[in-house]
């Protein structure tokens, strides 16, 4: 089976299993204090190709755009999203949802999908997607958690980890750190073992004002995780995708 990633913007990618392709955290619009940072490669829902299933991490906004989604024309398509979600899934016209817990599975087409853990302040799991023996994680914006390196004792080798790399903190609440940072991400490299690692939710911006008053970042430049990574887990390869860019596993 080949299998492929490509981004589209911040966490949102699509990965191609053999033609079954899954689409994570969609994220096809913006609003004030929500700016992408960089150009998407799909500019509306229509513009997607057939899937196979989408997974939503949590239901904040830049990962779980259903108002954008809605326009997608197959209301079958089937969903796995963190528990309590589904209701918001249902409400934007899609009728088959899978909420899971950690450590919990369902299958989107021939793709086996599995929760795993997260802490971003709300519920929120990441997930690891597995078919034909190829291996992804999607690390979604969680923080970096212990509960985190248990993936490697239960999935062994994988393919490709996607990790948030923008330590985002939210001001309001004294700076309080709400996404791993690019050292963080690379010490989950280190103790996962990706063959490849892709860097996501980097770009994001909430504006001049909001990037004053409402949100901080570590960093918006991807660089920096290859550097940490080319340190902390020299076993993996770090590969940058510019959203739109598709790289073959």
């Amino acid at each position: 089976m080949s299998v492929s990633v490509s981004r589209i913007v911040h966490a949102s990618v699509l990965l191609d299993f053999g033609g079954a392709r899954i689409l994570t955290d969609p994220w096809l619009s913006e609003r004030p204090f929500y700016y992408q940072g960089e150009q998407r490669s799909i500019a509306t829902a229509t513009d997607l190709p057939e899937l196979a299933g989408v997974v939503i991490s949590h239901a904040h906004y830049d990962h779980c755009d259903l108002d954008a989604l809605r326009t997608y024309p197959d209301k079958n398509v089937p969903f796995a999203v963190v528990r309590g979600l589904a209701k918001n899934v249902r409400a934007a016209g899609f009728r088959n949802v899978t909420e899971l817990d950690p450590w919990q599975s369902t299958h989107l087409g021939p793709v086996e999908v599995t929760a795993t853990p997260a802490e971003h302040g709300v519920p929120e799991v990441t997930f690891v997607l597995r078919a034909d023996g190829k291996t992804v994680f999607f690390g979604a914006d969680t923080l970096r958690i212990d509960a985190l390196d248990e993936i490697a004792s239960r999935f062994g080798e994988l393919d490709l980890a996607l990790l948030p790399i923008n330590g985002l903190r939210i001001r309001p609440a004294f700076n309080r750190q709400v996404v791993m940072d690019a050292a963080e991400a690379a010490d989950l490299a280190r103790v996962l073992r990706p063959r490849l690692a892709v860097p996501i939710h980097y770009s994001f911006t909430s504006g001049p004002i909001g990037s004053r008053l409402i949100t901080k970042v570590a960093t918006r430049d991807p660089e920096v995780f290859r550097d940490a990574a080319r340190d902390i887990a020299p076993d993996t390869t770090v590969e940058i995708l510019d959203p739109g860019i598709t790289l073959a596993l």
